[in-house]
């Protein structure tokens, strides 16, 4: 098969829907020879930050000199985002060989079992675990798909589990409680595994303990086990001194930007010394210096990345309410001291808290443009307007594609909407000079879900195949 082909394949299977639980992926990889135990693994599940964390621990361990696989989602452009190997993509030819080799053991079955059809999430996964046994990989960090419990990536028994912060998310699959929610995140305690746990709910850290207790697996809690003082954060990245009983160290610098980064950075790092102690007698100790390499070199899109220069256009994945906040709080400390005006471009997926989300994103605006990514769970830009408008933001402009969306900010950022002759300007006339443009201070935002950034990056030049992206 083509590439193209092999991506229609992996992207049909979406006809099986979401199926919990792990029979399926149990099978699976069984017949492909349980891949999985081929390697030593770091588990992360959580409701925001698990992405960063998980690319932050596989930062470290690639600068302590360990071979590292990197399995996440959803990707932001091209599918190879989500199958890594020390920082690089898996690589097409190895897509469509894996594939069709997992293809011809489900057709196997097939001939006596019509009744076995592994999803899209649970082939991508064992294709993961495939890659990464083929690669001679050391250790692989494995980011939770949806929830943990029933998640094809909990067959996994890692050295060590981690929950970043929890939240509401995806409440029609795991429950309408932050108390439901917690039960599926803390789902992914092992027997005897120790739990590296962000900040927390109460109500949630309750839950998390008494599964751990459960499970006699001790709980190393943000602010309470370690600790981080900001020293400096700016939209470059944050500065901060790490403190744990192991050790101490000053003037760390993580090359992600936001505060909330840093304690998914503190997350990361005890993740990292609780393994090393754990597999210490094959590899290498862990040294701060190792740390410092890690986090200088981590690399994570879509999370406040800004992705073109003039005009500004920032993006980020933020998706719930939690995630929003955390953006709109980067945004008023860091950004609009440099840019006078945010142009918001907002595309939300039907399912999501829609106006929770707008609640922290709305007011930092100085203009709002509505738009709907191409996919068929996006919310419709009149669905969105309306929204707006109960929240008391009337004046919203309704754009139908990302692409126009994106024409249009840029008209705005460049010539503002008071002069006149700036109304007849589009991303295609370049005869207006610089010197009649007259709001530079401008920062275009695009956010509300991965699939609207994603299409964005795709729109200004950035390849990759965005179709029926899973998020």
């Amino acid at each position: 098969m083509s590439y193209s082909k092999t991506i229609d394949y992996i992207y049909n299977l979406q006809k099986h829907g979401i199926k919990f639980g792990l029979n399926n992926i149990i099978r699976l990889v069984s017949i492909l020879g349980n891949p999985h135990k081929a390697f030593y693994s770091v588990h992360v599940a959580g409701t925001n930050g698990k992405g960063s964390t998980s690319a932050i621990i596989a930062s470290i361990l690639k600068a302590a000199g360990f071979n590292v696989g990197l399995f996440t989602s959803p990707h932001i452009v091209s599918f190879t985002e989500r199958i890594r190997v020390n920082g690089k993509e898996i690589s097409e030819d190895d897509i469509i060989i894996l594939t069709e080799e997992i293809r011809e053991k489900i057709i196997s079955i097939n001939s006596f079992d019509t009744d076995f059809s592994p999803t899209f999430f649970e082939v991508v996964t064992a294709m993961a675990f495939l890659y990464f046994q083929r690669k001679g990989i050391d250790i692989a960090v494995i980011e939770v798909g949806m929830g943990g419990r029933l998640d094809a990536t909990n067959i996994l028994t890692p050295e060590i589990s981690v929950i970043t912060n929890v939240d509401f998310d995806h409440l029609e699959f795991l429950g309408r409680t932050l108390k439901e929610i917690a039960y599926e995140k803390a789902g992914i305690i092992k027997e005897g595994i120790p739990v590296v746990v962000s900040s927390q709910d109460p109500e949630v850290l309750k839950v998390i303990e008494a599964k751990a207790k459960e499970r006699n697996s001790e709980v190393y809690l943000y602010d309470r086990d370690f600790s981080a003082v900001l020293r400096r954060n700016d939209p470059s990245g944050v500065c901060f001194d790490y403190f744990d009983d192991s050790f101490i160290i000053h003037d760390l610098y993580l090359s992600l930007a936001g505060e909330h980064q840093m304690r998914n950075a503190s997350v990361a790092i005890k993740a990292v010394e609780l393994l090393s102690k754990k597999i210490t007698p094959n590899f290498e100790p862990l040294t701060p210096n190792f740390i410092r390499e890690g986090l200088r070199d981590v690399k994570w899109p879509g999370r406040l990345e800004m992705i073109h220069g003039e005009p500004p256009i920032l993006i980020d994945g933020a998706h719930n309410p939690s995630a929003a906040k955390v953006l709109s709080d980067a945004i008023n400390k860091h950004y609009l001291g440099i840019y006078k005006r945010i142009i918001l471009i907002l595309g939300v997926m039907d399912d999501k808290d829609i106006e929770g989300i707008m609640r922290h994103l709305l007011p930092i605006a100085y203009e709002i443009i509505l738009t709907s990514p191409n996919y068929d769970r996006a919310a419709k830009p009149a669905k969105l307007a309306a929204i707006a408008a109960s929240l008391g933001f009337r004046n919203v402009k309704i754009v139908f594609s990302l692409k126009d969306a994106i024409e249009m900010a840029v008209k705005i950022a460049k010539c503002g909407m008071l002069n006149s002759k700036c109304e007849m300007w589009s991303t295609e006339d370049e005869t207006i000079p610089k010197s009649e443009i007259c709001n530079p201070k401008s920062l275009i935002l695009i956010t509300g879900s991965f699939y609207t950034i994603g299409e964005a990056k795709e729109a200004l030049g950035y390849k990759g195949v965005l179709t029926r992206l899973r998020e």
